[in-house]
């Protein structure tokens, strides 16, 4: 039997909770129960099923009990929102109120209690902690879960309109208060206009700080006396200066859009008396306001070009916002009042004013052609014809990148034609437009024959393909655009030079380096430069990215949107991990010491490429061949060092560190990689991304949004810092460091932070994928090295001469008798014998130089401990 006639509804997680009071069925006494049945909508049968339901035993009377009410916050102990419910429980002296959390197991937690001697009316407050806030007599009172003490702000407020997370400055009240006149001003001197717009003001207060905002960031003063309720949709800082875009609903009856502190849209509202707005995410990402009003009527106003009513709805008790139906996307749920009925989700609504509209009452069995699984499908259905378009996009301008080059190459073929047919001499492109050229045919490849065709017309002789291998076979040839532009940076006392290479061409190279040449005449030094060669290859910006033409369709569910966390550092990082693809280019760089270079005063340094391509004919293993291609050529004067033409310029901007993509790899390559695997057992991680952005002052790149930059003054700025979670619970944090002492800094402060019994792990650095292949070319290089060593050789030498001494014998056996009857014949057969014993003991005696055995030692124990040092890795 219901005790009640009001019920509390939350969304949480897809779900819809619903509290309620209810007295025990078997109970003669006066106690009462806290109710909840977690609801769940059902897509077969277009209804709302219970799946689970709870039950929290309270020893008072259903008069005493009430209901104040429920929200979706986080627990600070955790960092997991749960569902909270604020309970009021009235006695003859006092009330007291009390906080539940509610669990997935359906069990309810008291949080923390407290008493006052009046009663809590509106503008009641629940927040993360969690915590609660209220107005009472114009001033702001306060209580968490972790003082448990009433406590109460110095300020005076007439009413607050907003309570949530600002950027930079923790929980944020905004309200509206007395305006503070100057002094030198007379109050009796405003007129009455003057009085109702000066005479009070917007500001903004923040809990853990005590500090007060200034309204003028959030919106204009003369705003400040008709607004009734705000939404902070977002915030962040740029150039130390907060910057806040915000929704707000007037007592004009009219929805206003602010940026910046000034409005940017306004829409009238259907009906009167606004309370609440809230926003809604759709699946074609169109924001939505949702607006309720105090006559049980509710609203959504669409934010596109302008601000226009989209939709509107009458005798609505509830409206929620949540992904009902599951399609990674948010919808509306709206609850309807019916008195005919006693099952509260007996008259509903869920929408996202698109695809998606399912409604109580309507026989979806008998829709004609609305077949099962029509409107499920319909969502992904245009999701993967987005992906395919996009995708089909990116294969047009392919395309018309390769008919360019297409186009280029039939005129020049042409042009060689007509000067074949009319008797003149074909100039001949140089060297360079040759190779570029060549490299367009490798993309046209779809008619050997025509491509055939071109190059004896190019090269004007036609060479067989056998002796064109022969030709091009003690050196192999390396196309210039596989090597891309050569840039510089100065990081510290080190210098960076960095060459991009293609993904096709290191793909056939192994032992890649840089090397570093001065192109001046010293003969007192060695013209060669000692440095040290990394490879890197990084993830570019996700809007910078194109989707492959084999890109797989959108999977049915996505990672739902944190619509408060769009500035945030991806919170908790899962679409960019899985979302972002190779650039496809990777680059090799070079590091050496500036200070001796300086000494020059103005240095010019050739840039050398060295690699081992790998030779592979008929599925034979045959040893790889050196090469070594120039880059071009770098200057280094210490005056445009003074002037810092080439120091690395890492700026923050827009929430943004700008730094070009070239100062992300200058600062990668001169820092020291560590990666730590970080699980948490009983809490989520949540205090990592936490402590990267508010302590750290860490912030993504704008070219690379995987890796952030520290910009904390200390020894630890510049450190660049990758967050990566697999789940709530765990993730990798990969820490780019100068030295051991910053590494050591970075894990004492992130120490401080993590939940209690969280383990930290150091991995070991690289992929098995990449261990596999790069074990592969250990062996393989193992191999060579084994088989063109000179012991190899000198075994094959001694079986050689064996049989060929065994063979003479075998010859010589026969003349034996005659060569011995004359003197002539004895004076052979002794220079036979002793040429043949000389032969012997060389056979049996190989020798060779110290050095040269301690070269071919050292080179095979060098392969060996290679490939050894990388099945350690994998193990």
């Amino acid at each position: 039997m219901c005790l009640s006639e009001q019920h509390q509804f939350l969304s949480y997680n897809g779900e819809v909770l619903v509290f309620q009071l209810l007295k025990p069925e078997r109970s003669d006494g006066e106690a009462i129960n806290l109710c909840v049945r977690r609801m769940a909508f059902n897509r077969d049968t277009k209804l709302f099923v219970q799946k689970s339901s709870g039950v929290f035993s309270m020893g008072a009377s259903c008069r005493e009990i009430e209901i104040v009410c429920c929200t979706c916050t986080t627990d600070s102990r955790t960092g997991i929102i749960l569902p909270c419910i604020l309970m009021k429980k009235k006695n003859l002296r006092n009330v007291k109120y009390f906080l539940l959390l509610l669990h997935s197991s359906n069990q309810f937690e008291p949080s923390f209690y407290f008493k006052l001697d009046y009663e809590l009316q509106k503008e009641i407050r629940l927040f993360a902690g969690p915590s609660l806030l209220w107005r009472h007599d114009n001033k702001l009172f306060y209580i968490s879960s972790n003082t448990c003490v009433v406590q109460s702000a110095p300020v005076q407020l007439s009413s607050v309109v907003w309570t949530g997370e600002i950027v930079g400055e923790g929980t944020v009240v905004l309200g509206i208060r007395t305006a503070c006149l100057p002094r030198s001003e007379d109050p009796h001197g405003f007129s009455v206009s003057d009085r109702a717009i000066w005479g009070s003001e917007f500001f903004g207060y923040s809990i853990q700080t005590q500090k007060m905002l200034s309204g003028t960031c959030f919106m204009p003063h003369a705003y400040s006396r008709v607004v009734s309720s705000v939404y902070v949709c977002k915030s962040e800082r740029w150039k130390k200066q907060l910057r806040i875009s915000l929704v707000a609903i007037t007592h004009k009856n009219q929805l206003i859009w602010f940026q910046n502190g000034a409005p940017k849209g306004v829409c009238e509202l259907p009906y009167e008396e606004p309370c609440l707005v809230k926003p809604a995410l759709t699946s074609s990402n169109d924001l939505l306001f949702v607006v309720s009003f105090a006559s049980g009527n509710s609203c959504v106003v669409q934010r596109r070009d302008s601000l226009q009513v989209a939709s509107k709805w009458q005798n609505v008790k509830c409206v929620l916002v949540d992904d009902f139906i599951g399609s990674g996307s948010e919808q509306l749920l709206l609850i309807f009042k019916d008195n005919s009925n006693t099952d509260v989700l007996s008259t509903f609504k869920i929408t996202d004013l698109g695809e998606v509209n399912y409604a109580s009452g309507i026989n979806y069995k008998h829709d004609v052609p609305a077949a099962e699984g029509l409107q499920e499908n319909g969502l992904l259905t245009v999701r993967a014809l987005e992906t395919r378009l996009q995708a089909g996009w990116t294969s047009v301008r392919e395309l018309q990148r390769h008919l360019g080059l297409q186009k280029r190459v039939i005129l020049e073929s042409c042009r060689a034609l007509i000067d074949l047919v009319e008797g003149r001499t074909h100039i001949l492109p140089n060297s360079k437009e040759v190779k570029c050229r060549r490299w367009a045919r490798s993309l046209l490849n779809s008619d050997k024959p025509f491509v055939e065709s071109l190059v004896s017309l190019w090269d004007d002789v036609e060479n067989p393909p056998d002796s064109l291998s022969k030709e091009t076979s003690p050196a192999p040839e390396v196309p210039e655009h596989f090597t891309g532009e050569l840039w510089q940076r100065v990081v510290g006392d080190s210098l960076v030079v960095g060459v991009k290479l293609t993904e096709s061409f290191y793909l056939s190279l192994s032992d890649v380096s840089l090397s570093l040449v001065m192109d001046q005449d010293f003969s007192l030094i060695s013209p060669i430069i000692k440095c040290q060669s990394k490879i890197i290859k990084l993830n570019k910006a996700f809007s910078a990215l194109t989707v492959s033409p084999s890109q797989k369709e959108p999977p049915l569910k996505r990672m739902k949107s944190d619509f408060h966390s769009t500035n945030k550092l991806k919170r908790e990082f899962p679409e960019t991990s899985s979302g972002l693809q190779l650039d496809g280019v990777k680059t090799v760089t070079a590091v050496t010491s500036l200070s001796p270079l300086l000494a020059f005063h103005r240095v010019c340094c050739v840039v050398l490429l060295h690699a081992r391509k790998q030779n592979h004919q008929n599925d034979s293993l045959q040893q790889s061949k050196k090469i070594t291609v120039p880059c071009g050529k770098i200057l280094l004067s210490l005056e445009d060092i003074s002037n810092g033409r080439y120091s690395v310029k890492m700026l923050w901007d827009n929430s943004y560190c700008t730094g070009s993509m070239e100062d992300i790899l200058a600062v990668l390559a001169v820092s020291v990689r560590f990666s730590f695997q970080i699980v948490s057992c009983d809490f989520t991680l949540t205090p990592v991304s936490s402590w990267l952005l508010g302590e750290m002052k860490c912030t993504p790149f704008k070219e690379c949004q995987d890796n952030i930059f520290c910009h904390k003054a200390g020894n630890v700025h510049g450190t660049i810092f990758n967050w990566a979670l697999k789940n709530p619970f765990e993730g990798v944090l990969t820490i780019f460091c100068r030295n051991l002492t910053v590494l050591f800094q970075c894990l004492h402060s992130l120490i401080r932070v993590l939940p209690a019994g969280c383990s930290v792990k150091l991995l070991r650095s690289g992929s098995k994928a990449v261990l596999t292949e790069q074990l592969a070319l250990a062996l393989e290089k193992e191999m060579l090295t084994l088989k063109n060593s000179p012991f190899l050789k000198a075994i094959k030498a001694e079986n050689n001469l064996t049989w060929e001494n065994e063979s003479d014998k075998k010859v010589n056996n026969v003349p034996l008798a005659s060569l011995l009857d004359t003197e002539e014949g004895v004076q052979q057969f002794r220079k036979k014998f002793q040429h043949e014993r000389e032969k012997s003991v060389q056979s049996m005696n190989q020798t060779m130089s110290g050095a040269l055995y301690q070269k071919i030692a050292l080179k095979i124990a060098e392969a060996q401990l290679s490939s050894d040092m990388i099945v350690w890795r994998l193990a």
